[in-house]
C-alpha cells in the first residue's frame, strides 16, 4: 500500500521535470526553426569539402633603383 502512495509524488515529480524541460526548451529558442533542417538537405555542401585554395605569390619588392626620365640603363 505504502509503495502506490510513492508512485503518485513520483509521478508528479516527473511531470513537473518534463513541463519545465519543455518551457526551458521553448524559451531558449529550441523550436524557432522547424523547417530548417528539412530543408538543409536539399542544398549542396560539396564546396565546403574542396580543399583550400593556394595563397597568391607574394609580389616582388618595388625597385630600389629610381631612372631619371628619359635614361634607360
Amino acid at each position: 500500500m505504502t509503495s502506490l502512495l510513492m508512485l503518485i509524488p513520483v509521478a508528479l515529480l516527473l511531470g513537473l521535470m518534463g513541463l519545465v524541460g519543455f518551457l526551458w526548451a521553448l524559451k531558449s529558442g529550441q523550436f524557432d526553426d522547424l523547417d530548417g533542417a528539412a530543408n538543409r538537405i536539399l542544398y549542396d555542401d560539396d564546396d565546403m569539402l574542396a580543399p583550400p585554395a593556394r595563397p597568391a605569390e607574394p609580389a616582388a619588392p618595388p625597385s630600389t633603383v629610381t631612372e631619371k626620365p628619359g635614361e634607360r640603363s
